[in-house]
Order: C-alpha cells, then structure tokens, then sequence
C-alpha cells in the first residue's frame, strides 16, 4: 500500500494509520479475489487500484465537511468511493446505492470483512431510492463517482440531501463543459454550483475534477423520475 500511502499525504494530506492501511490492503485482496469471478472493475492491476479506485476515493476529502455526516454513495459500484471514505472516516453514516446484486453482494461482504459499522448497502436504482420516504432528503451529502452526465446526475442526487446539503460529483476533464451544461437541471432541482475542485492522481495524465452542488431549495416532488428516463431525457 506505498503508493496509496505516499499519495495520501501528498494529495489529500492525510497520514493513514496502520490500521487504515491494513484495512485497504484486506479490501484490495478482497476485490482480486472477487474480480477473478465476478468482473467488478476493469481496474485490476495493484497499483492502479492504490491510485485510481482508493486514493481517487479519497480525493472526496477535499470537498466534505469536517464531524459525523450522513453519507450517501450512487452507483457506488464495487463500493467507490463510500468505502475508502468510510476506512478514513469512520464518524460517517454511509449508505450504498447500487442495482446489479454481484456488486452490493460485494460491498455487504467487505464492509462485514473490515468490521465497518454504519454501513448500509441498498439494491435499488437512484430513481427509485430518491422517492423512497426513509431515503429521500436524509442525507447530508450525496457523492457519485463515473455514474452519469451531470444534469442526470443532480436528478439522482439533489433530492436525496437536505436543504443547505449538497453532493459532490468526481469528474473527468470535461467537468467544466458538464457543468455549464447542467446550470439549468440545477436550478430547477434545487441546485447551486458551489466550486470545481481540480485533482491530480500520481501517474495519471488526465486531471480529474470534484463538483460540488450545494442545495438551496427544495427539490419538486415528481423528480427524480421514474427509472430510465433522466437519463433517455435530462433536464435542461
């Protein structure tokens, strides 16, 4: 875990304990193990899951308030970035939005392997989970990773964080363009464009970008929409 550890320090500045590393090295072992079977992630050389799924992760550090928080991660896959976050911050109240059942059979099994308490993992799509009563504006902050185009994405997540909440999308270089294009999803969600946070990983050409949407407002009750459309027609 060297090159995790090493770009810890230098891009999130943070100094990860034994214990931290430890239990990254159990989750990385985990999901050799798994991919072999399952095909989790096209991600499966060691070093490029130090850097691209666990440290990429933790670049979400940058954006999030300090103490205990609710936490929700969409699409979080093979548990990224929820996970890595919850190893660092064990203070977060996290949930796990995900909808193909080899990955949330996944995530429950490494989050019972590091003994992460706190941790639920729902088997649902974002469309439907944002009209759920015991999920819908219960969250502090929302975070997605790699899921969809921006004006889709504040659809999945602004109606699942509080008023004065927000969420935090982990983007690629075309962040900015994504951005402009989502200004008017935004502001009929309930949505503010707070900052683009630019982020490099060691190693890897392409900047990366955190997006941080604060919301303002309530988001109406018919979004999000029912599954499939956001996507088939984004807001504009």
């Amino acid at each position: 875990m060297e090159a995790l550890k090493e770009g810890a320090r230098a891009v999130v500045g943070l100094d990860l304990t034994p214990a931290q590393l430890a239990a990254f090295q159990t989750f990385a072992q985990e999901l050799a193990e798994w991919n072999a079977r399952f095909n989790l992630t096209a991600i499966k050389e060691p070093h490029d899951v130090q850097i691209k799924h666990f440290l990429d992760s933790l670049t979400v550090l940058k954006s999030l308030p300090v103490g205990p928080l609710r936490l929700i991660d969409v699409g979080t896959g093979a548990g990224f970035p929820g996970l890595p976050l919850k190893i660092v911050r064990p203070d977060l109240k996290l949930t796990l939005v995900e909808a193909t059942g080899k990955k949330v059979r996944f995530c429950q099994h490494v989050a019972e392997k590091l003994g992460l308490e706190g941790v639920r993992v729902v088997h649902a799509r974002a469309e439907e989970v944002g009209q759920m009563v015991e999920h819908r504006e219960r969250y502090d902050w929302a975070v997605a990773r790699a899921v969809a185009e921006m004006p889709v994405l504040a659809e999945y997540l602004l109606p699942l964080v509080v008023r004065g909440g927000g969420f935090v999308a982990q983007k690629s270089k075309d962040a900015p363009a994504e951005v402009q294009a989502a200004e008017g999803a935004l502001r009929k969600l309930g949505g503010t464009l707070e900052r683009l946070i630019e982020v490099e990983l060691p190693g890897v050409v392409d900047p990366r970008y955190l997006v941080i949407v604060r919301k303002t407002a309530a988001t109406p009750r018919t979004y999000p929409r029912r599954p499939g459309l956001p996507a088939k027609q984004p807001i504009h």
